[in-house]
């Protein structure tokens, strides 16, 4: 029986020395902001995404070590997305992963260029690895640069801040939620099966995978961030609420929430089928997401 708990705990700790002996070092010059982005990364994050990108790799083809570096560029654009959307100017929350936010512990100015330093340096990487034939050998930065833009991740984030206060609806939400969260997420699966070399079936059924899983995952944060308390999360619980946020759980009430949050994994896992027992960490992945307690 696939041991999920093992291999979670197994692929955190490749991309945590990964990503600290692959980061500038903490007295690089400018010592200050090098700080801050060593503090930001590696400060005990789940690794999802760029776990769910050595999975899709491992799935689609033989092994899971040509996605490292790429995992490794999601993780650090995930970061970055999440050092600005704590700022003042955003959400302006205190805590993240347990601790004090980049801006509180390092100050506004720092934070804001940490984060555009992790951005940069999420292509730096990207951009290093080439796609294997029939793929064109920028593709893996051409897909990760889709999913983050202004139709993507970005996308999102802006209509998220503006629906703030609005009565939401369902088209609305779906928009949030497939593009503020979804897209990275199904960004994460294509870009392990593309360096892998899967072909169309592959991606296409990773691509379906990805999407209701990324759903999936949105869904359930807005389940935790009303139900849970900030020392459960290691952030600020039932923020949404008092920011007025577009919610699954303000839209469709809590029970319809989660019946709609484990929908999306049978979904997921149905996509998988063409895969057979070698999709086993990604089933039990979607599984995990819905049912998550942080």
């Amino acid at each position: 029986m696939f041991n999920l708990e093992s291999y979670l705990a197994e692929r955190r700790d490749i991309v945590d020395k990964a990503m600290a002996s692959r980061l500038p070092a903490a007295d690089t010059r400018p010592r200050k902001l090098h700080e801050a982005i060593r503090y930001t990364v590696l400060s005990g994050g789940k690794r999802l995404r760029p776990i769910l990108c050595t999975a899709a790799a491992e799935t689609a083809g033989d092994s899971w070590q040509p996605a490292l570096i790429p995992a490794l560029a999601i993780e650090a654009l995930h970061t970055y997305s999440l050092v600005h959307d704590d700022l003042p100017c955003m959400d302006n929350d205190d805590l993240r992963r347990g601790k004090p936010t980049l801006h509180r512990a390092y100050g506004d100015a720092i934070a804001l260029l940490a984060g555009d330093a992790l951005l940069t340096l999420a292509f730096d990487w990207m951009a290093s690895i080439e796609a294997p034939p029939p793929y064109r050998p920028n593709r893996l930065s051409v897909e990760l640069a889709s999913a983050a833009g202004s139709e993507g991740m970005i996308g999102g984030q802006a209509e998220d801040i503006m629906s703030e206060g609005r009565e939401a609806d369902e088209d609305l939400l779906d928009y949030i939620h497939s593009n503020k969260t979804g897209a990275l997420i199904r960004a994460c699966v294509r870009i392990g099966c593309i360096v892998a070399g899967g072909g169309e079936v592959e991606l296409d059924a990773l691509s379906r995978y990805g999407s209701a899983v990324g759903l999936a995952f949105q869904i359930a944060d807005d389940i935790l961030n009303a139900v849970s308390t900030p020392e459960q999360l290691g952030k600020p619980a039932g923020s949404d609420v008092a920011r007025r946020k577009a919610t699954s759980v303000q839209l469709l009430g809590l029970d319809v929430a989660r019946h709609r949050a484990e929908e999306l994994a049978g979904t997921a896992r149905d996509a998988l089928d063409v895969f057979g027992e070698r999709a086993a960490p990604l089933i039990a992945l979607a599984d995990h997401i819905v049912k998550r307690v942080s």
